[in-house]
């Protein structure tokens, strides 16, 4: 077993911070019902309070942290969903209430967003709004105005293939990654490149080819870019670098295939990663 503790920061004020940023959340998700555009802020602040929960809750062995990533996972999927209706409301489930959102998300929702949807709900097990997210057109993510390199586009198509075991795939999952070439990018910084996105690609591939060993080789890699990353000065308070929701994801798959995870971290919630609490409640 490969073992990686997480960088050094201060969590003796996570009750405190969770004071703030939880008022903030509830706040946003009862903005919803009024206007889609809150779905985006929403999202940021789900996703900020699952990160500063598992700085307390390094193993996410609390229910209130997985509550906190199955809402997170929510507002992702009613992002999309309310990006894909034609008019009128979705209903959708959100912090343990039906709500009726109103459509037309679609000017707000990118390829960014649409990643940290899909990371949430494979983190939750949650095949329906899996399959739902990789029926989301890559036309619809380019309609924001949001502008990324184009591997970010590669790689969603390459996460909707393998989800849908589709014959594209590794044109795809090829592309994503020639993409990360720092000769190539022109519109995002080649470090986080580097350490973020290039190394999930990386452990996909080794999950397409069945390859065990080299995925939890590749997996302790990618936790040491990340912690790499995260551990500098002006970085390290960060909430976004407390776990990494990309590598619990693909972790995650790799251990709904059948792999044995051979790396411990706290960027890696053990929780999360043993799907522990899935089917505690309704979601």
């Amino acid at each position: 077993m490969t073992k990686i503790p997480r960088h050094e920061f201060p969590t003796r004020n996570v009750s405190r911070v969770l004071a703030i940023l939880a008022p903030d959340l509830r706040k946003d998700i009862e903005d919803l019902s009024g206007d889609p555009e809150w779905i985006t802020s929403a999202l940021v602040s789900a996703v900020r309070v699952l990160n500063v929960r598992c700085a307390g809750d390094p193993a996410a062995a609390k229910l209130e942290t997985w509550e906190s990533c199955v809402t997170a996972m929510q507002v992702g999927s009613a992002l999309f969903a309310s990006a894909r209706a034609g008019s009128g409301t979705v209903e959708c489930r959100i912090g343990h209430e039906l709500r009726a959102v109103p459509a037309g998300a679609a000017d707000w929702v990118d390829a960014g967003s649409w990643l940290t949807a899909f990371w949430l709900a494979c983190v939750c097990r949650e095949k329906g709004r899996l399959n739902a997210l990789c029926q989301v057109p890559v036309s619809l993510l380019r309609g924001s105005g949001a502008v990324f390199d184009a591997y970010l586009y590669h790689w969603v198509e390459a996460l909707q293939a393998y989800w849908l075991q589709q014959p594209q795939l590794g044109d795809k999952l090829v592309a994503a990654v020639d993409g990360t070439d720092p000769d190539v990018i022109r519109h995002t910084e080649p470090e986080g490149v580097l350490h973020l996105m290039y190394p999930p690609m990386n452990l996909l591939t080794q999950l397409v080819r069945g390859d065990e060993g080299k995925f939890n080789t590749e997996l302790a890699k990618a936790v040491e870019w990340h912690k790499e990353y995260w551990a500098r000065d002006d970085r390290e308070v960060n909430p976004e670098g407390f776990v990494s929701l990309a590598l619990t994801a693909v972790a995650c798959l790799g251990r709904d295939a059948g792999f044995t995870i051979t790396v411990e971290s706290e960027y890696l919630p053990e929780g999360l990663l043993d799907a522990e609490w899935v089917g505690e409640f309704p979601t």
